[in-house]
């Protein structure tokens, strides 16, 4: 009797973790953003009661489309956000990856070269963030807020100050080409769902993304190599963004140094509302994506209606404040647990 109450730390502990903690990850997660998800199924219904045209089978492979932007830098997004960090840049850097690919593509004349060009150039910005950020300690939001004004130069000087129409019809299918209904860019933003969920909950990578953005100090006691790894979280920020402004690049027809304005702080809304901690330590990839859905139906449902732009633009900035709020809240509220 003595030694069975040793085992379990003498009847004070039970041998088998209860509740939440007892539970496994991914099931702990679908738990911790329920909340979230009953809001999204609310929202879908509501809008699809009162909007007439929102539940088609048009719509809802529109509405897919116009998150992909979004959604899919949002998936490294949450890792930069997690590691207690932010990226201000993305949006700079998808102008940039399009104009690039743009101009290597119809100076080569060959896809593979201005697909490549273009990925190249927004990887080569993030790692040049990350490497700032880790190296010289400086604030990320002042590095890549200076990154975002001299990529966006880039993009313009790279461009000669205007739009470069791309001379090669090969480089449109990229954007257009479709598979069970649903173009490449749609099955780019599921690809990388997929992905960076796994690298998040299954890897000691997503593990050490996570307890650095908790507490890098403490990391880095316990082996992590910090520096080496906010490099390697904002270079893939950079390659996803310069991925995505590629594929925009194929659908616009054009390299627009000018596009993507504000995406950063779109970007951003969407995964804060879906749970990613602006302090770090705290990331779901369930909840990122439905975070990005939120966010698309709410501008999807809008246009619908026809609200003028200059509106849609307070309910943008809404949701942004909202989200704000929304991760303070739950800051505070486990600061008391």
């Amino acid at each position: 009797m003595t030694t069975q109450k040793i085992a379990q730390g003498e009847g004070d502990a039970p041998a088998r973790p209860q509740g939440r903690q007892g539970l496994t990850k991914p099931l702990r997660t679908l738990l911790d953003t329920s909340g979230l998800i009953a809001i999204f199924a609310v929202l879908f219904v509501a809008l699809s009661v009162f909007i007439p045209d929102f539940l088609t089978g048009r719509n809802m492979v529109g509405l897919l489309l116009s998150v992909t932007l979004i959604g899919t830098i949002a998936t490294t997004m949450m890792l930069v956000l997690a590691l207690g960090e932010v990226d201000l840049s993305v949006a700079s850097i998808v102008a940039f990856a399009g104009v690039v690919a743009a101009v290597a593509t119809s100076a080569s004349g060959s896809v593979i070269i201005g697909v490549l060009g273009g990925v190249v150039a927004g990887g080569a910005v993030g790692a040049f963030n990350g490497f700032v950020v880790a190296r010289f300690g400086i604030n990320s939001l002042i590095a890549t807020l200076a990154a975002m004004e001299f990529v966006r130069g880039l993009a313009y000087i790279t461009s000669g100050g205007d739009a470069v129409m791309i001379t090669v019809p090969a480089f449109f299918e990229l954007g257009s080409a479709s598979f069970l209904g649903l173009t490449l860019p749609v099955w780019t933003m599921i690809a990388c769902f997929v992905i960076f969920g796994v690298l998040l909950n299954m890897t000691a990578f997503g593990r050490n993304v996570l307890a650095t953005g908790g507490n890098a100090e403490a990391a880095a006691l316990a082996g992590v190599n910090v520096r080496r790894l906010k490099i390697i979280v904002f270079g893939l920020q950079g390659v996803v963004a310069g991925i995505a402004g590629v594929l925009l690049t194929s659908r616009m027809g054009l390299g627009d140094p000018n596009t993507s304005q504000g995406l950063e702080l779109a970007v951003i809304s969407a995964c804060v509302l879906g749970g990613v901690a602006l302090s770090g330590g705290i990331a779901s990839i369930t909840g990122v994506l439905v975070g990005v859905m939120i966010m698309g139906c709410v501008q999807n449902a809008m246009g619908l209606l026809n609200v003028p732009t200059f509106y849609q633009y307070l309910v943008r900035g809404a949701i942004l404040l909202l989200a704000v709020m929304f991760d303070r809240w739950k800051q505070t509220r486990r600061q008391r647990a």
